[in-house]
């Protein structure tokens, strides 16, 4: 069974920076991309980041790009976000995903590209 499990989440004031994990298991993490998504309160699960198996294809929503990086170690079965300068407007609960297929070699954006999915961690930024 496949298990993402996200964490480093927390209450941040604006500018200020967090670094969320997921670590996985259960499939060979390093055959398939994995994306960051994000949902709002009243708001729909949108895209934020993803990163090919590899490493050597990474997009980012045009909302967060320059301020967030998204990572994998794939000797640990892990992939991070790390987000700067952070806004009021990215509070929101943040999802991993592992991609529906193995060895793409671009980074799918939709969601239901995504079959397996963590169980979120909350990110609160203050003004």
């Amino acid at each position: 069974q496949v298990q993402l499990v996200e964490s480093g989440g927390g209450l941040v004031q604006a500018g200020g920076s967090l670094r969320l994990s997921c670590a996985a298991s259960g499939r060979t993490f390093s055959q398939y991309a994995m994306g960051w998504f994000r949902q709002a309160p009243g708001k729909e699960r949108e895209f934020v980041a993803v990163i090919t198996y590899s490493g050597g294809n990474i997009e980012y929503a045009d909302s967060v790009k320059g301020r967030f990086t998204i990572s994998r170690d794939n000797t640990k079965n892990t992939v991070y976000l790390q987000m700067n300068s952070l806004k009021p407007e990215d509070t929101a609960v943040y999802y991993c995903a592992s991609d529906r297929y193995y060895l793409r070699i671009y980074g799918p954006k939709r969601i239901d590209d995504y079959d397996y999915w963590g169980q979120g961690t909350q990110v609160t930024v203050s003004s």
